[in-house]
């Protein structure tokens, strides 16, 4: 059986959340198919590519040590195809995407494939900004707008953008050395197409059409809207110093964003500011032409990159909100917190009253009789040799009898 890997390296908010989640609970189907998914834990492949881009990530990277080798064995292990994804392989670098092919076969027997999944700028840009703030960022959406324009990408915001988003490049990157039929380009279907479209191009792109997978998702990655995130960008600025990275991911990024704010979807949404397109659609179909070119296996449509061109009228700017708004998403996320703090409370004291039953237990055990003897025969014995060695040969002729029992 040939050896063949499927390496999905991006790009993010293309429905990579959705996939992953869908992989790690089919593990066991997808085997029955023939199909590894090696992951131990739902993040695995986010701490293997933490390790193989040596990256620093809120103190997770001493977690991910080695986690990339041993992702790695498992592949070369399994005789059949395996999949590998997560979207922040996006940014490697050559010198790491080479590493990485290496140690997954290539060149070694492996038929290695490389997948990313895209979708328009339009929506990407808002997107990853926002993306930023669910990771503690404090920066407002236009100085964002301004570090992703910049030519010269000067800063860390700039750099990490345009290391996930490039399409042209992140490809020449992880396609450089493979056949452009091995290169696979999945796109995102344009607002209003479903998510199940997306899905069966996935499903295409992987070969997983006749595996009967259970396709509901436990784990996604949902937008918020521009009062919701103008609100979560003023706690990280209030919060900031004070709440540890580990506390946060809970609490601001699960339990606020994506579990009680992520559900408002009655408030704006956020966009590309209207004057930003023409310089959004130059660049994509500079992109266009490169792609065409490169002749990749195109799952969809290479046109569902050309964004939708955005509403003057349905534009709202997050470093402007509307105050009554953010302040109804605000009454939200304090209920949402109030109503776990009861929750916590209430499991506290069950606790709390299930070992003071414990307690008075072993209390009440203690003062029996029998026991208080047992006691005060065991510290007797063991004060002395013969009595250490008589306590020993009961012990033993105990546990024989346990053992016949």
């Amino acid at each position: 059986m040939t050896r063949r890997v499927l390496l999905h390296v991006g790009t993010p908010k293309t429905g990579t959340s959705y996939l992953q989640d869908v992989l790690f609970r089919n593990t066991r189907a997808l085997a029955e198919a023939g199909i590894s998914y090696p992951a131990h834990r739902f993040d695995a492949h986010f701490l293997a590519a933490l390790d193989l881009m040596r990256m620093p990530w809120g103190g997770l990277e001493a977690e991910a040590i080695g986690a990339w080798d041993a992702l790695a064995a498992r592949v070369r292990a399994h005789e059949g195809t395996s999949i590998v994804s997560h979207e922040i392989l996006a940014t490697a670098s050559r010198t790491q995407v080479g590493r990485a092919l290496a140690s997954l076969g290539h060149g070694d027997g492996a038929e290695v494939h490389v997948l990313l999944s895209v979708r328009d700028l339009v929506r990407q840009i808002p997107a990853e900004w926002q993306e930023n703030v669910k990771h503690r960022s404090r920066i407002r959406y236009a100085e964002f707008l301004e570090q992703i324009r910049d030519p010269d990408r000067a800063t860390r915001i700039g750099s990490w953008f345009w290391g996930v988003q490039e399409v042209p490049d992140i490809l020449d990157r992880w396609g450089h050395d493979l056949p452009p039929e091995r290169v696979h380009l999945i796109t995102v279907p344009p607002p209003g197409g479903g998510p199940e479209l997306l899905w069966r191009r996935f499903s295409h792109a992987f070969g997983l059409d006749e595996v009967d997978l259970d396709l509901h998702a436990e784990r996604s990655n949902p937008s918020l809207g521009v009062p919701e995130t103008a609100l979560l960008r003023r706690i990280n600025a209030a919060a900031h110093r004070e709440l540890a990275p580990a506390d946060y991911r809970p609490l601001v990024r699960e339990l606020l964003a994506h579990q009680t704010l992520s559900q408002r979807t009655g408030s704006p949404r956020l966009s590309l500011p209207p004057d930003l397109h023409p310089w959004v659609a130059e660049l994509t179909e500079q992109w266009l032409a490169e792609l065409r070119r490169r002749r990749y296996d195109v799952v969809g449509d290479l046109e569902d990159l050309v964004g939708a061109v955005p509403d003057p009228r349905r534009w709202a700017d997050p470093d402007k909100p509307v105050e009554a708004q953010v302040a109804r998403a605000g009454v939200a996320a304090v209920t949402a917190l109030l109503l776990d703090n009861a929750r916590l409370r209430h499991e506290e004291e069950r606790l709390a009253g299930e070992l003071a039953q414990a307690h008075e237990a072993l209390h009440r055990a203690y003062l029996r009789p029998t026991y208080r003897l047992r006691e005060k025969l065991v510290a007797r014995l063991q004060g002395g040799r013969a009595g250490r060695a008589l306590l020993k040969v009961y012990r033993v002729a105990r546990g024989r009898s346990s053992l016949a029992a």
